[in-house]
């Protein structure tokens, strides 16, 4: 890698300032939330800060790692999940083999307290192996089991020397109220699409399919990567299809049957098809509004109910009842 992590977080000018200037100032807290919606760049800027934490070249002062020194190469994850560098420790549920942090059955609902009491609790009173500062980055912090959270919080309140911490999650309110109070929160929002379509051509996608595909994304690089795979965008296109012929239909067979089909659907799949949709409708919205057209006021309050039943179903509202209600009052939006 020939720059520093930290510098390539895209749209978080205010997280990432935060973290500069802690570095700049050698005032780094020694535990961090960062909270905000998945694929935003919470990983990649924790990342970026372990990174400056154990360069070997940062000199007092910098908030930039050097990105080139053998520190700095090894703290970030390549082939695999995990940085190289042992003062840089990643711990997330299901990540290592249940023999090698003393289980006898693989961690398939949290993270367990097997887990804290082998990476964290057996390494964190120690100085750093070999860095300038330790490091431990948890993924979902949000699925630390009741046991793990309450052990990890005793070292969060007395943490050994140069020892950090940063919890990454979506749902920081999941989290025990004690291990958010000794945590210093760092917000996270959502990309705007402009940047999320120029993160997808980077990775090669054609431009106006990363265009299509951001505004559908919700913000989100993870939710982005997904929908620019091919079969994920057919399958999204045969939704939004049936779908607006099930509202154009005479009958109810169609949304029916949709919706009953759609209890089915992986969460995350569901909401993709859903905000599809939603810029499909969007689209006829825009295309009626320039033509002066009725049934743009049509489309748009078609639009805002696809985007409600979004929030619906996130918040884990029967699926089927929410698309039964979504095309009854899309249908009543033309009368």
């Amino acid at each position: 890698m020939a720059a520093a992590l930290l510098s390539t977080v895209r749209a978080q000018p205010t997280a990432v300032a935060t973290l500069r200037r802690a570095l700049a100032s050698n005032r780094v807290h020694h535990a961090y939330l960062f909270d905000g919606p998945a694929g935003v760049g919470k990983e990649r800027a924790a990342l970026g800060l372990a990174q400056a934490l154990v360069c070997e070249r940062r000199p007092d002062g910098s908030a930039d790692a050097c990105g080139v020194c053998r520190a700095c190469l090894r703290a970030v994850p390549h082939d695999g999940d995990r940085p190289l560098h042992p003062d840089v420790v990643l711990l997330e549920r299901g990540l290592y083999d249940a023999a090698s942090i003393g289980r006898r059955t693989p961690e398939s609902q949290d993270i367990s307290i097997d887990q804290v009491r082998t990476l964290v609790l057996a390494r964190a009173a120690f100085a750093p192996h070999e860095g300038r500062a330790k490091v431990f980055i948890v993924r979902r912090a949000e699925e630390l089991s009741p046991a793990a959270a309450n052990a990890l919080l005793k070292t969060l309140e007395e943490p050994g020397p140069r020892t950090h911490f940063v919890l990454l999650s979506a749902a920081p309110d999941a989290l025990l109220p004690t291990i958010r109070s000794r945590t210093q929160r760092v917000r996270f929002g959502l990309l705007p699409d402009d940047a999320v379509r120029a993160i997808l051509v980077e990775r090669g996608l054609d431009p106006d399919h990363a265009q299509a595909v951001a505004a559908i994304a919700g913000g989100s690089m993870a939710a982005a990567i997904v929908l620019g795979d091919p079969e994920a965008a057919e399958e999204r296109g045969a939704f939004v299809a049936r779908a607006i012929a099930a509202l154009d239909a005479t009958d109810a067979g169609g949304f029916l049957d949709l919706a009953e089909e759609a209890k089915k659907y992986p969460k995350e799949a569901l909401i993709q098809r859903l905000r599809a949709l939603a810029a499909a409708l969007a689209a006829q919205c825009r295309a009626a509004a320039a033509l002066a057209d009725f049934r743009a006021e049509t489309a748009s309050t078609r639009c805002t109910l696809a985007l409600a039943a979004v929030v619906q179903i996130e918040n884990n509202a029967s699926v089927q009842l929410a698309l039964e209600a979504m095309f009854i009052k899309m249908r009543a939006a033309l009368n």
